[in-house]
């Protein structure tokens, strides 16, 4: 059985977005950190999205500009399997992307019963609350930032019951950044 897997920044606050929905904060230059992201990026796995994180990766990622800029992790993003959930998109343009439009928490359950690689969701924040509430998600990846927003969206926005995590593994980057792993109780 595959594992779904959360993968964001979040500030200091706890938000992943801004209160302009914008996430430029949580790109640091610094090669420590950016060694890190690129060796996760390169990984194997299923990249998943809600809709407008999709379209805001697929605006960039391809271009010539994220090529030149994160050349591995521009790579990695562009050749690994995507998955985005929508009900509005008509189609999904972006190389190596499936569209779902079904329920969401009935296609991960398929999805996680088949075999091969994990899947990731990498921003998204009411795909991660929603799947979360369901006990859907196996494994939070916390990239803590130490900046704070004081507005934004939080990652759980409109979960209604208590979610228990035990830290699995932390790391701590020279930028500041702590990276913290947790797994749900149950």
């Amino acid at each position: 059985m595959r594992k779904l897997i959360v993968f964001n920044m979040v500030s200091l606050d706890g938000f992943f977005v801004d209160s302009k929905g914008d996430m430029s904060w949580a790109h640091k230059q610094d090669a420590e950190w950016n060694t890190f992201v690129s060796g996760n990026a390169s990984g194997s796995g299923v990249l998943v999205f809600g809709r407008i994180t999709y379209q805001l990766m697929a605006s960039y990622w391809p271009t010539p500009m994220a090529l030149q800029n994160s050349p591995a992790v521009a790579k990695g993003m562009n050749e690994m399997p995507k998955i985005v959930f929508s009900r509005t998109l008509d189609k999904a343009s972006w190389s190596n992307t499936k569209l779902l439009k079904g329920d969401l928490a009935r296609e991960v359950g398929k999805l996680k019963k088949e075999s091969g690689p994990d899947m990731v969701i990498l921003g998204s924040g009411s795909i991660v609350s929603q799947l979360a509430q369901q006990n859907l998600i196996d494994e939070y990846q916390l990239a803590v930032s130490p900046i704070v927003l004081g507005k934004g969206r939080t990652l759980f926005e409109g979960v209604k019951e208590k979610l228990d995590l035990k830290l699995r593994s932390s790391r701590t980057f020279g930028n500041g950044t702590v990276f913290a792993c947790y797994q749900p109780l149950t």
